[in-house]
């Protein structure tokens, strides 16, 4: 057994489940301290295994690596993902209107003051918000870490059509917020994407962006290939998404012929992506347009 392995997504299950770490320990009947060595990649038990699986409500295949993993919570979706951004060298991402790893700190900042904003609600469990807005934004920040840190090589494909949503919604569009913030969020787009027009412009080394005009894939997803593996993570959730309170499941495999199959998709789609100059032309109308 891959003993780190096991702990990077004993890690990624508890932060699915919502429960703290010591709630998790008390039940198995070890110390916390014992529960993060596990997670760091500390030898255990089979036994502790199926119980720790009963406690996160998975089974022991999923905690062992085996089969497919599912998160229906982004924050225990978005750290699996960077364990394993921590190993890949190739990252191929098809829709959405950013590749999030490649976003500048102003998304960031424009996401976290959402975030309070919404905690200052009337109303709104304060403290709890907070804290799950916290966790949230850590593991983003250490997301594009990892990425600033090894650079592996991207291929992003955004569609046209959730590049307009993103201008004309701004970060964070699918939450509630004044108009002012509001304003603020457009503008973090407008930069967002003039920032992508940028990079397809100059094509930096090992990073390129296309630009799907016609109609949207069914499904956003992602397949990172590090040296002797590679992993499927298909993706309901935004970066930029509420860290509580969402509807959907993401899911992550290493299946072969799940893999393939993506990949075919990918590779047509960006046979008919808009590269280089023109797609950065396109995307500065888009900007022009938007009121």
């Amino acid at each position: 057994m891959q003993f780190e392995e096991i702990g990077q997504q004993l890690r990624a299950y508890r932060l699915e489940s919502g429960m703290r770490a010591e709630e998790i320990a008390a039940r198995l009947g070890v110390s916390r301290a014992a529960l993060y060595r596990y997670e760091k990649g500390e030898v255990i038990k089979l036994d502790t295994i199926k119980r720790l699986a009963e406690l996160l409500k998975i089974s022991p295949m999923s905690l062992l690596g085996i089969g497919v993993e599912y998160y229906s919570r982004p924050v225990g979706f978005f750290e699996r993902m960077r364990q394993v951004e921590e190993t890949a060298d190739q990252i191929l991402q098809l829709a959405g209107p950013v590749c999030y790893l490649t976003t500048s700190d102003a998304f960031d900042a424009a996401l976290a003051e959402v975030f309070e904003e919404q905690a200052g609600q009337p109303g709104a469990e304060t403290a709890t918000m907070r804290a799950n807005a916290e966790q949230l934004m850590g593991i983003l920040a250490a997301r594009r870490r990892v990425y600033t840190l090894r650079r592996p090589n991207i291929i992003a494909m955004i569609s046209a059509s959730s590049v307009q949503s993103f201008l004309a919604n701004g970060v964070a569009g699918g939450l509630a917020v004044s108009e002012r913030l509001r304003r603020i969020c457009r503008d973090a787009a407008a930069r967002e994407i003039e920032h992508i027009a940028t990079m397809m412009e100059t094509e930096p080394m090992g990073l390129q962006f296309g630009l799907l005009t016609g109609q949207d894939p069914t499904s956003a997803f992602t397949i990172m290939r590090s040296r002797d593996k590679a992993n499927l993570a298909v993706n309901p959730f935004r970066a930029d998404v509420a860290p509580i309170g969402l509807t959907g499941v993401a899911m992550i495999t290493a299946a072969d012929e799940a893999i393939a199959a993506h990949q075919r998709v990918a590779e047509a789609s960006w046979r008919d992506a808009v590269k280089g100059p023109a797609g950065a032309a396109r995307l500065r109308q888009m900007i022009t347009a938007t009121p």
